[in-house]
């Protein structure tokens, strides 16, 4: 895993994460132990066999990278999700299940975009619960494969949501949080309180070294669904096109509001149905607020080909609303 920078900023992506976060209150440690117990079943460490190195990794493996991950399982049926990057280059791919046993998986498919895939294995194994949408300030932990000493935990809080434009992946839709990461973690779960999962951790921000600095990144759980349930369903996603360019605000234009400019309409596309217009400023869609043209574009990707998308804008001043239908590749 190399190193990619932005502005002043490196960047390293995980492969697992975690350590033992803040003990909990006297109340709650009972508790918190037993729902982390219960989570703990739902999470797999992924070892890929890369090119040229044995199982596990070689001396020469470069620095910020760990040669496992982890992996959260989808449903009964043996369906894993993790990092891409994970396992994308690997020659084949095993997984450590919670009691130890190691087992083959099989890669069914990937996604480029969101640095998202789906293994499968033959064992059937608790799957996770999904939460609803993050909040800021609620508790959360992680759980992951870190350095590749098998799955461990740590805890914090959700730091920000719907995160996207940080430069890992052309699709984004991040939660951020303060629970430790490190290489390894990649694919591991943050789950909530009641052990639910919020997303499938992914990356981490950093400055000169690999180490958690506290500014980690957890694919949302959202995001993971719409594209593991047509990796599973397809082997790939099934992406929608809006037929709409957008660009960012200029700060004159911020100053009466946010949203993002409807720069290009394709004649005949979803965007010019809907009645939409060259100039138009997009500031809500599907109650989702619109700041820069990632986030336009990550909330259009969550919708299907046929599926509609509620867009609220501005023409010339006035508040419109509209309904987008979106399109499919062949259309």
């Amino acid at each position: 895993m190399g190193r990619r920078t932005i502005h002043v900023v490196s960047v390293f992506l995980l492969f697992a994460v975690f350590a033992i976060g803040p003990a909990a209150g006297p109340v709650y440690a009972a508790d918190r132990v037993a729902v982390i117990g219960k989570a703990l079943q739902s999470v797999v460490s992924v070892l890929p066999l890369w090119p040229g190195q044995p199982q596990g990794g070689g001396a020469d493996i470069p620095a910020g990278a760990a040669p496992e991950g982890t992996g959260v399982v989808l449903d009964g049926a043996g369906h894993i999700a993790t990092a891409l990057h994970v396992v994308e280059r690997s020659l084949s791919v095993s997984v450590r299940l919670p009691d130890g046993r190691i087992l083959p998986a099989a890669l069914i498919a990937g996604d480029l975009a969101t640095d998202i895939a789906v293994l499968k294995i033959n064992a059937v194994l608790p799957a996770f619960e999904e939460a609803g949408q993050a909040q800021v300030g609620q508790s959360v932990c992680a759980i992951g494969n870190a350095f590749g000493f098998d799955l461990s935990v740590t805890c914090g809080i959700v730091s920000a949501t719907r995160r996207t434009g940080m430069g890992f992946n052309a699709i984004e839709d991040f939660v951020q949080t303060d629970a430790a990461m490190n290489p390894g973690s990649s694919g591991g779960a943050l789950i909530d309180d009641e052990g639910r999962l919020v997303g499938m951790l992914s990356a981490i921000i950093t400055k000169e070294s690999d180490a958690d600095a506290g500014f980690n990144l957890a694919v949302s759980q959202g995001l993971l669904r719409r594209v593991t349930g047509d990796l599973i369903a397809a082997g790939k996603v099934d992406r929608s096109i809006s037929g709409i360019g957008f660009a960012g605000l200029s700060f004159k234009q911020r100053a009466d509001g946010t949203g993002v400019l409807v720069r290009t309409i394709r004649a005949g596309g979803a965007g010019d149905a809907a009645g939409l217009r060259q100039g138009d400023i997009v500031q809500w869609i599907d109650g989702r607020r619109i700041d820069r043209p990632t986030d336009a574009m990550t909330a259009l990707y969550l919708r299907r080909p046929g599926e509609a998308a509620e867009i609220a804008f501005k023409r010339q001043g006035n508040e419109m609303s509209t309904r987008l239908v979106l399109n499919g590749l062949t259309q």
